[in-house]
């Protein structure tokens, strides 16, 4: 589906203005900041592309290619930062392939925040500045994560085309929604740091997140979780179940 929504940025302008104003806005936001990206991947396919302003239009895709926050971002599930983007020992190939690019001589730091927009699909909101990083380029980016998962749902459910695969997304966000919810509780964490803590655990386990995110819900209540009403039921197998019990386990032996 990534495929689909790219190539919709691509011809239908209000999506491609709704992005472009959510990044102008993080750009302007931001002291400093002389740009910013939204890439998208999905379905373990490499992250793409979908919106950029300022020079982040430039720099990402070969950061993308080369190595830099936004790509060990989309790697790891972890946000990522540097205080200065072409020095930094993590990613060596970087500064030789913007070598004659004089239109991003003037970037220092940078910032790259992973999010999730349903099952299988992540993006990375990114930002890159002319000084070091100021404390709070975080907090501004995971203010503007919602919005951006949100813009990307309506985007996603506009090009599928299909009322059951749309019916399918708002299952499996319901239900991570949810999970999120039990593992905040729980652990007393922020929003991302739940929505880390059951993807690690769906890797690990093998099993896809909204089964995982079912199981868990299920698990805790003892009973049938929740959904959107008219959705299709998500029922996870005895995998996401195993899954569920020894992450709860987990939980409450801390």
């Amino acid at each position: 589906m990534t495929e689909t929504l790219v190539n919709a940025a691509d011809r239908w302008r209000p999506l491609t203005e709704l992005l472009g104003a959510l990044l102008e806005r993080i750009t302007a936001e931001l002291p400093g900041c002389l740009g910013a990206g939204l890439t998208v991947g999905q379905g373990g396919r490499p992250p793409r592309v979908l919106a950029a302003a300022g020079v982040a239009a430039g720099l990402l895709p070969v950061s993308l290619a080369e190595g830099g926050p936004v790509a060990v971002a989309a790697a790891t599930g972890e946000p990522v930062t540097t205080d200065d983007l072409f020095a930094d020992e993590r990613w060596p190939g970087l500064s030789g392939a913007v070598t004659g690019r004089p239109e991003l001589a003037a970037i220092h730091g940078a910032a790259a925040l992973p999010g999730l927009w349903e099952d299988t699909g992540a993006f990375v909101l990114s930002a890159v500045f002319d000084r070091p990083l100021d404390a709070g380029v975080l907090s501004v980016l995971r203010r503007y994560e919602k919005l951006t998962e949100t813009t990307l749902v309506v985007a996603e459910t506009a090009t599928l085309g299909d009322p059951d695969q749309t019916l399918d997304l708002l299952a499996s966000r319901a239900a991570i929604e949810q999970a999120k919810g039990v593992v905040m509780a729980v652990r007393r964490c922020a929003p991302d740091e739940a929505w880390q803590t059951l993807r690690r655990a769906s890797q690990e386990f093998n099993v896809k997140v909204r089964e995982l995110a079912v199981a868990l819900v299920e698990h805790v209540g003892g009973g049938r979780a929740p959904g959107p009403g008219g959705a299709p039921e998500i029922r996870p197998g005895a995998p996401a179940r195993h899954a569920a019990e020894r992450l709860w386990s987990a939980f409450t032996a801390e």
